[in-house]
């Protein structure tokens, strides 16, 4: 089913997801970290450290420091990579996947709010 929705209309569902996610205390995001948490639950696996950054277009460096957050979170894991150790696996959670979940549903719900 397609949504359409003007650019205003898209900028106050993206305001009132964000304001819900920071008001519900559990552990609000970056935009960064939540591409790469969308792309590791979204894309099938496996997913690198490398791999990562090079489809966001940044550093490993960059990669490293959101998963140490989101590591610290528990929504996603790492793992050295038992053909090639200088390859890091990143490994989904089920908290990832709750939070994500939870996320999406956040979304429906202000999404309907919108609409009704």
């Amino acid at each position: 089913m397609a949504v359409e929705l003007s650019a205003s209309q898209a900028l106050g569902l993206w305001h009132a997801v964000a304001l819900e996610q920071v008001r519900s205390g559990d552990g609000d995001l970056t935009v960064r970290q939540l591409a790469i948490l969308l792309h590791i639950y979204l894309v099938p696996p496996p997913h690198t450290v490398r791999g990562l950054a090079a489809t966001l277009n940044v550093t490993k460096p960059v990669i490293t420091r959101a998963l140490d957050t989101m590591g610290a979170m528990g929504i996603v894991d790492r793992a050295r990579d038992n053909l090639d150790l200088r390859n890091v696996i990143i490994k989904r959670t089920l908290a990832g996947a709750l939070y994500l979940e939870k996320f999406g549903d956040l979304i429906i719900d202000k999404g309907r709010l919108m609409a009704g």
